[in-house]
Protein backbone atom coordinates (compact mmCIF):
# COMPACT_ATOMS: atom_id res chain seq x y z
CA UNK A 1 0.00 0.00 0.00
CA UNK A 2 2.91 2.27 0.74
CA UNK A 3 4.22 1.65 -2.80
CA UNK A 4 0.87 2.36 -4.30
CA UNK A 5 0.48 5.58 -2.33
CA UNK A 6 3.98 6.72 -3.49
CA UNK A 7 3.09 5.89 -7.08
CA UNK A 8 -0.17 7.68 -6.84
CA UNK A 9 1.58 10.77 -5.62
CA UNK A 10 3.95 10.62 -8.61
CA UNK A 11 7.11 10.33 -6.51
CA UNK A 12 8.22 7.06 -8.19
CA UNK A 13 6.40 6.77 -11.49
CA UNK A 14 8.32 4.04 -13.43
CA UNK A 15 6.22 4.71 -16.44
CA UNK A 16 7.52 8.28 -16.79
CA UNK A 17 9.20 8.56 -20.24
CA UNK A 18 12.23 10.73 -19.05
CA UNK A 19 13.28 8.24 -16.40
CA UNK A 20 12.92 5.36 -18.84
CA UNK A 21 15.24 7.13 -21.33
CA UNK A 22 17.88 7.69 -18.64
CA UNK A 23 17.82 3.99 -17.77
CA UNK A 24 18.26 3.09 -21.44
CA UNK A 25 21.15 5.62 -21.78
CA UNK A 26 23.05 4.09 -18.85
CA UNK A 27 22.37 0.60 -20.18
CA UNK A 28 24.61 1.21 -23.25
CA UNK A 29 28.31 0.20 -22.61
CA UNK A 30 29.76 3.23 -24.42
CA UNK A 31 27.57 5.58 -22.44
CA UNK A 32 28.68 4.00 -19.18
CA UNK A 33 32.33 4.46 -20.29
CA UNK A 34 31.77 8.17 -20.93
CA UNK A 35 30.18 8.65 -17.55
CA UNK A 36 33.04 6.77 -15.91
CA UNK A 37 35.67 8.96 -17.65
CA UNK A 38 33.88 12.10 -16.55
CA UNK A 39 33.85 10.82 -12.99
CA UNK A 40 37.58 10.02 -13.13
CA UNK A 41 38.37 13.52 -14.50
CA UNK A 42 36.39 15.12 -11.71
CA UNK A 43 38.26 12.98 -9.21
CA UNK A 44 41.66 14.01 -10.65
CA UNK A 45 40.63 17.65 -10.64
CA UNK A 46 39.56 17.34 -7.05
CA UNK A 47 42.89 15.77 -6.09
CA UNK A 48 44.81 18.57 -7.86
CA UNK A 49 42.78 21.15 -6.00
CA UNK A 50 43.53 19.41 -2.71
CA UNK A 51 47.17 18.39 -3.24
CA UNK A 52 48.33 20.91 -5.87
CA UNK A 53 50.42 20.48 -9.06
CA UNK A 54 52.94 17.69 -8.45
CA UNK A 55 54.82 18.07 -11.76
CA UNK A 56 58.55 18.61 -11.24
CA UNK A 57 59.65 22.26 -10.93
CA UNK A 58 61.43 23.47 -14.06
CA UNK A 59 62.40 26.48 -16.17
CA UNK A 60 59.75 27.21 -18.78
CA UNK A 61 61.29 30.26 -20.50
CA UNK A 62 64.65 32.03 -20.84
CA UNK A 63 64.26 35.58 -22.19
CA UNK A 64 67.59 35.68 -24.08
CA UNK A 65 67.06 32.34 -25.81
CA UNK A 66 66.76 33.86 -29.31
CA UNK A 67 68.56 37.17 -28.74
CA UNK A 68 71.91 38.50 -29.91
CA UNK A 69 72.69 40.34 -26.70
CA UNK A 70 74.11 43.86 -26.77
CA UNK A 71 74.98 46.67 -24.38
CA UNK A 72 71.35 47.82 -24.20
CA UNK A 73 70.32 44.41 -22.80
CA UNK A 74 70.78 44.81 -19.07
CA UNK A 75 68.79 41.88 -17.64
CA UNK A 76 67.47 38.41 -18.47
CA UNK A 77 64.63 36.46 -16.86
CA UNK A 78 64.02 32.80 -16.05
CA UNK A 79 60.34 31.86 -15.82
CA UNK A 80 59.43 28.70 -13.85
CA UNK A 81 56.31 26.54 -13.84
CA UNK A 82 55.76 27.25 -10.14
CA UNK A 83 56.89 29.52 -7.31
CA UNK A 84 60.44 28.72 -6.28
CA UNK A 85 62.69 28.93 -3.26
CA UNK A 86 64.41 31.95 -4.75
CA UNK A 87 67.39 31.87 -2.36
CA UNK A 88 68.19 28.38 -3.64
CA UNK A 89 67.88 29.55 -7.26
CA UNK A 90 70.16 32.53 -6.68
CA UNK A 91 72.68 30.28 -4.93
CA UNK A 92 72.71 27.54 -7.58
CA UNK A 93 72.67 29.59 -10.80
CA UNK A 94 76.02 29.50 -12.63
CA UNK A 95 77.07 31.64 -15.60
CA UNK A 96 80.26 30.93 -17.55
CA UNK A 97 82.25 32.99 -18.35
CA UNK A 98 81.50 35.19 -15.37
CA UNK A 99 78.76 37.78 -15.89
CA UNK A 100 78.50 40.02 -12.78
CA UNK A 101 74.95 40.80 -11.75
CA UNK A 102 72.29 40.63 -9.05
CA UNK A 103 69.06 38.64 -8.74
CA UNK A 104 65.49 39.67 -7.95
CA UNK A 105 62.18 37.85 -8.34
CA UNK A 106 58.44 38.26 -8.62
CA UNK A 107 55.83 35.51 -8.85
CA UNK A 108 57.35 32.67 -10.88
CA UNK A 109 59.96 34.84 -12.58
CA UNK A 110 63.57 35.49 -11.61
CA UNK A 111 65.43 38.49 -13.08
CA UNK A 112 69.22 38.68 -13.33
CA UNK A 113 70.35 42.29 -13.77
CA UNK A 114 73.87 42.94 -15.04
CA UNK A 115 76.03 45.30 -13.03
CA UNK A 116 78.37 46.00 -15.97
CA UNK A 117 78.03 45.77 -19.77
CA UNK A 118 78.18 42.33 -21.30
CA UNK A 119 81.48 41.55 -23.02
CA UNK A 120 81.09 41.42 -26.80
CA UNK A 121 82.14 38.50 -28.97
CA UNK A 122 81.49 35.87 -26.27
CA UNK A 123 79.43 32.71 -25.84
CA UNK A 124 77.90 32.18 -22.39
CA UNK A 125 76.42 29.13 -20.65
CA UNK A 126 73.83 29.19 -17.87
CA UNK A 127 73.41 26.19 -15.56
CA UNK A 128 70.93 25.66 -12.74
CA UNK A 129 71.08 22.44 -10.73
CA UNK A 130 69.89 21.88 -7.16
CA UNK A 131 67.26 24.63 -6.87
CA UNK A 132 64.02 23.81 -5.05
CA UNK A 133 60.40 24.92 -5.29
CA UNK A 134 58.73 26.99 -2.57
CA UNK A 135 56.49 24.01 -1.70
CA UNK A 136 59.41 21.56 -1.80
CA UNK A 137 60.72 19.34 -4.53
CA UNK A 138 63.94 19.60 -6.49
CA UNK A 139 63.84 21.43 -9.82
CA UNK A 140 64.89 19.77 -13.05
CA UNK A 141 68.46 20.68 -14.06
CA UNK A 142 68.53 23.50 -16.60
CA UNK A 143 71.26 24.42 -19.06
CA UNK A 144 71.30 26.81 -22.01
CA UNK A 145 73.64 29.00 -24.05
CA UNK A 146 73.48 32.48 -25.53
CA UNK A 147 75.84 34.83 -27.37
CA UNK A 148 76.68 38.49 -27.23
CA UNK A 149 77.07 40.51 -30.42
CA UNK A 150 80.30 40.36 -32.35
CA UNK A 151 82.80 43.09 -31.49
CA UNK A 152 82.97 45.14 -34.68
CA UNK A 153 83.60 48.65 -35.92
CA UNK A 154 83.20 50.57 -39.17
CA UNK A 155 85.52 53.14 -40.73
CA UNK A 156 86.28 54.96 -43.97
CA UNK A 157 88.90 53.36 -46.18
CA UNK A 158 91.61 55.46 -47.79
CA UNK A 159 93.59 53.11 -50.05
CA UNK A 160 92.85 51.42 -53.38
CA UNK A 161 89.34 49.99 -53.79
CA UNK A 162 88.54 50.88 -50.18
CA UNK A 163 89.07 54.64 -50.63
CA UNK A 164 85.99 56.63 -49.65
CA UNK A 165 83.97 53.52 -48.82
CA UNK A 166 82.68 52.23 -45.47
CA UNK A 167 84.57 49.18 -44.25
CA UNK A 168 83.23 46.80 -41.60
CA UNK A 169 85.88 45.14 -39.45
CA UNK A 170 84.49 42.26 -37.40
CA UNK A 171 87.13 41.59 -34.75
CA UNK A 172 85.31 38.54 -33.38
CA UNK A 173 85.31 36.84 -36.79
CA UNK A 174 88.55 38.54 -37.92
CA UNK A 175 86.79 39.59 -41.14
CA UNK A 176 86.86 42.81 -43.13
CA UNK A 177 84.14 43.70 -45.66
CA UNK A 178 83.32 46.70 -47.86
CA UNK A 179 79.74 47.90 -47.28
CA UNK A 180 79.17 50.74 -49.76
CA UNK A 181 79.26 50.67 -53.58
CA UNK A 182 82.30 51.86 -55.54
CA UNK A 183 80.42 54.75 -57.17
CA UNK A 184 79.83 56.54 -53.83
CA UNK A 185 82.34 58.67 -51.96
CA UNK A 186 81.28 58.57 -48.31
CA UNK A 187 81.71 61.58 -46.01
CA UNK A 188 80.16 60.65 -42.66
CA UNK A 189 78.13 57.80 -41.15
CA UNK A 190 76.25 56.77 -38.00
CA UNK A 191 75.15 53.31 -36.81
CA UNK A 192 71.57 52.21 -36.14
CA UNK A 193 70.89 50.92 -32.60
CA UNK A 194 71.52 47.22 -33.30
CA UNK A 195 74.45 47.75 -35.66
CA UNK A 196 72.54 46.10 -38.51
CA UNK A 197 72.47 49.27 -40.64
CA UNK A 198 74.46 52.46 -41.19
CA UNK A 199 73.17 55.90 -42.13
CA UNK A 200 75.61 57.91 -44.23
CA UNK A 201 76.14 60.86 -46.55
CA UNK A 202 77.95 60.34 -49.85
CA UNK A 203 78.40 61.96 -53.24
CA UNK A 204 78.80 60.40 -56.68
CA UNK A 205 82.45 59.91 -57.62
CA UNK A 206 81.60 60.80 -61.21
CA UNK A 207 80.20 64.21 -60.21
CA UNK A 208 82.10 67.32 -61.25
CA UNK A 209 82.47 68.24 -57.57
CA UNK A 210 82.13 65.10 -55.40
CA UNK A 211 82.22 67.02 -52.09
CA UNK A 212 80.02 67.25 -49.02
CA UNK A 213 78.04 70.03 -50.71
CA UNK A 214 76.75 67.48 -53.24
CA UNK A 215 76.11 64.66 -50.79
CA UNK A 216 72.93 62.61 -50.54
CA UNK A 217 71.70 60.62 -47.55
CA UNK A 218 71.76 56.81 -47.74
CA UNK A 219 71.55 53.75 -45.53
CA UNK A 220 73.21 50.37 -45.96
CA UNK A 221 73.12 47.00 -44.20
CA UNK A 222 76.11 45.59 -42.32
CA UNK A 223 75.40 41.87 -42.35
CA UNK A 224 75.18 41.84 -38.55
CA UNK A 225 71.99 40.83 -36.72
CA UNK A 226 71.17 38.44 -39.59
CA UNK A 227 70.88 41.16 -42.24
CA UNK A 228 72.31 41.05 -45.75
CA UNK A 229 75.56 42.85 -46.50
CA UNK A 230 75.83 46.13 -48.38
CA UNK A 231 72.21 46.64 -49.44
CA UNK A 232 72.28 50.41 -50.04
CA UNK A 233 69.16 52.61 -50.25
CA UNK A 234 68.72 56.33 -50.94
CA UNK A 235 66.97 58.18 -48.09
CA UNK A 236 67.19 61.85 -49.14
CA UNK A 237 68.41 63.49 -52.35
CA UNK A 238 70.13 66.86 -52.80
CA UNK A 239 68.14 68.27 -55.69
CA UNK A 240 66.79 71.36 -53.92
CA UNK A 241 68.86 71.41 -50.73
CA UNK A 242 72.44 70.79 -49.70
CA UNK A 243 72.75 68.36 -46.78
CA UNK A 244 75.00 69.90 -44.12
CA UNK A 245 74.67 67.58 -41.13
CA UNK A 246 72.49 64.76 -39.80
CA UNK A 247 71.77 62.83 -36.61
CA UNK A 248 69.99 59.54 -35.92
CA UNK A 249 67.73 58.94 -32.93
CA UNK A 250 68.61 56.34 -30.31
CA UNK A 251 65.70 54.10 -31.38
CA UNK A 252 66.58 54.43 -35.07
CA UNK A 253 63.11 55.73 -36.01
CA UNK A 254 63.93 59.40 -36.59
CA UNK A 255 66.53 61.32 -38.61
CA UNK A 256 67.19 65.04 -38.22
CA UNK A 257 68.94 66.78 -41.12
CA UNK A 258 70.32 70.28 -41.45
CA UNK A 259 69.90 71.56 -45.02
CA UNK A 260 70.54 74.71 -47.01
CA UNK A 261 68.42 75.74 -50.02
CA UNK A 262 70.39 75.72 -53.26
CA UNK A 263 68.60 78.80 -54.59
CA UNK A 264 69.00 80.74 -51.34
CA UNK A 265 71.92 79.87 -49.07
CA UNK A 266 70.42 81.95 -46.24
CA UNK A 267 67.49 79.54 -46.13
CA UNK A 268 69.07 76.99 -43.81
CA UNK A 269 67.10 74.91 -41.33
CA UNK A 270 66.37 71.56 -39.73
CA UNK A 271 64.09 68.81 -41.03
CA UNK A 272 63.11 65.48 -39.55
CA UNK A 273 62.38 62.22 -41.36
CA UNK A 274 60.29 59.46 -39.78
CA UNK A 275 60.17 56.11 -41.52
CA UNK A 276 59.29 56.62 -45.17
CA UNK A 277 57.60 59.99 -44.58
CA UNK A 278 58.70 63.09 -46.45
CA UNK A 279 61.02 65.52 -44.62
CA UNK A 280 59.14 67.72 -42.17
CA UNK A 281 60.60 71.11 -41.27
CA UNK A 282 61.38 71.81 -37.62
CA UNK A 283 60.31 75.25 -36.53
CA UNK A 284 63.51 76.54 -34.96
CA UNK A 285 65.14 79.70 -36.31
CA UNK A 286 68.92 80.10 -36.57
CA UNK A 287 69.68 76.58 -35.36
CA UNK A 288 73.32 75.56 -35.17
CA UNK A 289 74.93 72.33 -34.03
CA UNK A 290 72.44 69.74 -32.70
CA UNK A 291 71.88 66.26 -31.26
CA UNK A 292 68.78 64.13 -30.67
CA UNK A 293 68.35 63.28 -26.98
CA UNK A 294 68.22 59.60 -25.84
CA UNK A 295 64.41 59.73 -25.56
CA UNK A 296 64.35 60.06 -29.39
CA UNK A 297 61.70 62.76 -29.04
CA UNK A 298 63.71 65.84 -28.05
CA UNK A 299 66.22 67.85 -30.06
CA UNK A 300 68.97 69.85 -28.37
CA UNK A 301 70.25 72.55 -30.72
CA UNK A 302 72.43 75.62 -30.48
CA UNK A 303 70.36 78.75 -30.95
CA UNK A 304 71.80 82.21 -30.50
CA UNK A 305 73.71 82.27 -27.22
CA UNK A 306 72.40 79.06 -25.75
CA UNK A 307 70.90 75.62 -26.28
CA UNK A 308 67.23 75.08 -27.12
CA UNK A 309 65.37 71.87 -26.21
CA UNK A 310 62.76 71.27 -28.91
CA UNK A 311 59.96 68.63 -28.88
CA UNK A 312 60.03 66.63 -32.12
CA UNK A 313 56.70 64.83 -31.76
CA UNK A 314 54.63 68.01 -32.08
CA UNK A 315 56.50 69.53 -35.01
CA UNK A 316 54.61 70.41 -38.20
CA UNK A 317 54.62 73.16 -40.80
CA UNK A 318 52.10 75.13 -38.76
CA UNK A 319 53.68 74.58 -35.36
CA UNK A 320 54.76 77.66 -33.40
CA UNK A 321 55.52 75.90 -30.12
CA UNK A 322 58.31 77.40 -28.08
CA UNK A 323 61.26 75.24 -26.96
CA UNK A 324 60.72 73.00 -23.95
CA UNK A 325 63.61 74.77 -22.28
CA UNK A 326 66.53 77.06 -23.05
CA UNK A 327 70.00 76.82 -21.52
CA UNK A 328 71.64 80.21 -22.09
CA UNK A 329 74.96 79.37 -20.43
CA UNK A 330 75.96 76.63 -22.91
CA UNK A 331 76.94 76.86 -26.56
CA UNK A 332 77.27 73.20 -27.56
CA UNK A 333 76.01 69.75 -26.55
CA UNK A 334 78.57 66.97 -27.05
CA UNK A 335 76.98 63.75 -25.88
CA UNK A 336 74.43 62.05 -23.62
CA UNK A 337 74.52 59.16 -21.20
CA UNK A 338 72.59 56.25 -22.75
CA UNK A 339 69.80 56.47 -20.18
CA UNK A 340 69.43 60.23 -20.63
CA UNK A 341 70.39 60.95 -17.02
CA UNK A 342 73.18 63.36 -17.97
CA UNK A 343 74.78 65.22 -20.86
CA UNK A 344 78.10 66.89 -21.56
CA UNK A 345 77.95 70.52 -22.70
CA UNK A 346 80.47 73.20 -23.53
CA UNK A 347 80.46 76.75 -22.23
CA UNK A 348 82.40 79.41 -24.15
CA UNK A 349 83.88 81.72 -21.53
CA UNK A 350 84.53 85.42 -21.92
CA UNK A 351 88.28 84.90 -21.39
CA UNK A 352 88.38 82.76 -24.58
CA UNK A 353 88.63 79.51 -22.65
CA UNK A 354 86.14 76.66 -22.85
CA UNK A 355 84.56 74.75 -19.96
CA UNK A 356 83.27 71.19 -20.06
CA UNK A 357 80.14 70.72 -17.94
CA UNK A 358 78.26 67.65 -16.79
CA UNK A 359 74.55 68.53 -16.80
CA UNK A 360 72.02 66.22 -15.14
CA UNK A 361 68.53 65.61 -16.54
CA UNK A 362 67.25 67.90 -13.78
CA UNK A 363 69.42 70.69 -15.19
CA UNK A 364 72.09 70.70 -12.47
CA UNK A 365 75.46 71.70 -14.02
CA UNK A 366 78.91 70.70 -12.75
CA UNK A 367 82.10 72.04 -14.30
CA UNK A 368 84.56 69.24 -15.04
CA UNK A 369 87.44 71.14 -16.63
CA UNK A 370 88.47 74.41 -18.28
CA UNK A 371 90.88 74.61 -21.20
CA UNK A 372 92.39 77.13 -23.60
CA UNK A 373 92.26 74.44 -26.29
CA UNK A 374 89.24 72.65 -27.76
CA UNK A 375 86.80 70.09 -26.39
CA UNK A 376 86.14 67.80 -29.34
CA UNK A 377 84.15 64.82 -28.05
CA UNK A 378 83.14 62.87 -24.94
CA UNK A 379 81.92 59.32 -24.24
CA UNK A 380 80.16 58.00 -21.12
CA UNK A 381 80.80 54.48 -19.84
CA UNK A 382 77.67 52.35 -19.39
CA UNK A 383 77.88 52.76 -15.59
CA UNK A 384 78.17 56.57 -16.06
CA UNK A 385 81.14 56.65 -13.68
CA UNK A 386 83.86 57.57 -16.19
CA UNK A 387 83.98 60.04 -19.07
CA UNK A 388 86.51 59.66 -21.89
CA UNK A 389 87.35 62.91 -23.64
CA UNK A 390 89.14 64.02 -26.79
CA UNK A 391 90.70 67.41 -26.03
CA UNK A 392 93.38 69.70 -27.43
CA UNK A 393 95.94 72.00 -25.86
CA UNK A 394 97.58 75.05 -27.41
CA UNK A 395 101.16 74.56 -28.56
CA UNK A 396 103.43 77.53 -27.93
CA UNK A 397 105.12 78.94 -31.02
CA UNK A 398 104.66 81.32 -33.90
CA UNK A 399 101.91 79.32 -35.56
CA UNK A 400 98.60 78.61 -33.87
CA UNK A 401 98.49 74.86 -33.33
CA UNK A 402 96.46 72.53 -31.15
CA UNK A 403 97.72 69.15 -30.00
CA UNK A 404 95.03 66.52 -29.38
CA UNK A 405 95.11 64.18 -26.39
CA UNK A 406 92.82 61.61 -24.78
CA UNK A 407 91.76 62.17 -21.17
CA UNK A 408 89.76 60.22 -18.61
CA UNK A 409 87.56 61.89 -15.98
CA UNK A 410 86.36 60.05 -12.87
CA UNK A 411 82.81 61.42 -12.53
CA UNK A 412 82.59 60.45 -8.87
CA UNK A 413 85.61 62.50 -7.84
CA UNK A 414 85.79 64.85 -10.82
CA UNK A 415 89.48 64.00 -11.18
CA UNK A 416 90.85 64.13 -14.78
CA UNK A 417 93.88 62.18 -15.99
CA UNK A 418 95.63 62.12 -19.35
CA UNK A 419 95.82 58.76 -21.14
CA UNK A 420 97.59 59.52 -24.40
CA UNK A 421 98.99 62.45 -26.39
CA UNK A 422 98.42 62.33 -30.16
CA UNK A 423 100.38 63.95 -32.99
CA UNK A 424 99.29 67.38 -34.14
CA UNK A 425 96.55 66.91 -36.74
CA UNK A 426 93.34 68.59 -37.78
CA UNK A 427 90.76 65.82 -37.58
CA UNK A 428 90.60 63.08 -34.95
CA UNK A 429 87.82 60.64 -34.05
CA UNK A 430 87.46 58.90 -30.67
CA UNK A 431 85.05 55.99 -30.13
CA UNK A 432 84.38 53.92 -26.98
CA UNK A 433 83.44 50.25 -27.44
CA UNK A 434 79.87 49.41 -26.32
CA UNK A 435 81.20 47.03 -23.67
CA UNK A 436 83.72 49.64 -22.47
CA UNK A 437 86.70 47.46 -23.30
CA UNK A 438 88.56 49.60 -25.84
CA UNK A 439 88.97 53.04 -27.36
CA UNK A 440 89.41 53.56 -31.08
CA UNK A 441 91.01 56.64 -32.61
CA UNK A 442 92.52 57.62 -35.93
CA UNK A 443 95.98 59.11 -36.12
CA UNK A 444 98.01 60.40 -39.02
CA UNK A 445 101.66 59.50 -39.44
CA UNK A 446 103.69 62.66 -40.04
CA UNK A 447 106.37 62.93 -42.72
CA UNK A 448 109.40 65.19 -42.28
CA UNK A 449 109.13 68.61 -40.68
CA UNK A 450 105.78 69.47 -42.25
CA UNK A 451 103.82 67.48 -39.65
CA UNK A 452 101.21 66.79 -42.32
CA UNK A 453 99.73 63.28 -42.11
CA UNK A 454 100.51 61.13 -45.14
CA UNK A 455 99.00 57.92 -43.76
CA UNK A 456 95.97 57.56 -41.48
CA UNK A 457 95.99 54.60 -39.12
CA UNK A 458 93.30 53.37 -36.74
CA UNK A 459 94.53 52.54 -33.28
CA UNK A 460 92.98 50.53 -30.45
CA UNK A 461 93.62 51.22 -26.77
CA UNK A 462 92.66 48.38 -24.40
CA UNK A 463 91.39 50.04 -21.23
CA UNK A 464 91.75 47.03 -18.91
CA UNK A 465 95.54 47.18 -19.20
CA UNK A 466 97.39 48.74 -16.28
CA UNK A 467 99.36 50.90 -18.72
CA UNK A 468 97.31 51.01 -21.95
CA UNK A 469 99.46 50.94 -25.07
CA UNK A 470 97.80 51.63 -28.43
CA UNK A 471 98.28 49.34 -31.41
CA UNK A 472 97.43 49.79 -35.10
CA UNK A 473 94.55 47.57 -36.24
CA UNK A 474 93.49 49.15 -39.58
CA UNK A 475 94.27 51.83 -42.14
CA UNK A 476 91.54 54.47 -42.49
CA UNK A 477 89.66 57.29 -40.78
CA UNK A 478 86.55 57.97 -38.65
CA UNK A 479 86.43 54.63 -36.77
CA UNK A 480 83.18 53.96 -34.95
CA UNK A 481 82.31 50.95 -32.81
CA UNK A 482 78.99 49.36 -33.71
CA UNK A 483 76.42 49.14 -30.88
Amino acid sequence: MFAKVRADKGSLNLSMPGFTKRLKFLAHPLDRLVVSLIAVLWLVLGLLLVWGDRTQPQVRNFSWATESVGAEDTAFTLTFNRAMNWQSVAKQIQISPDLPGKTSWSGRRLAYTLTQPIAYGKSFQIKLDGATAASGGKAMPFSTQFKSRDLAFAYLGINGDEAGRIILYNLTQNQKKILTPANLLVQHFKAYPKGDRLLFTASERSAANPSELNAKLYKTTTGLAETAIGQTELILDNQDYQILKFDLSANGDRIVVQRSARQNASETGLWQIRGTDKPEQIQLANAGDFLIAPDSETLVAAQGKGLALVPLEKQSQATTDKPLDFLPQFGMVLNFAKDGSAATMVKFNTDYTRSLFLVSSQGNPRELLRTSGSILSTSFTAQRDVLYCLLTRLVTGKDYQEQPFIAKIDLKTGQPSELLTLPIQRNVTLSLAPDGSQLLFDQGTASGASAQPVQANIWALTLADAKPTPKVIAVGTEPQWLP
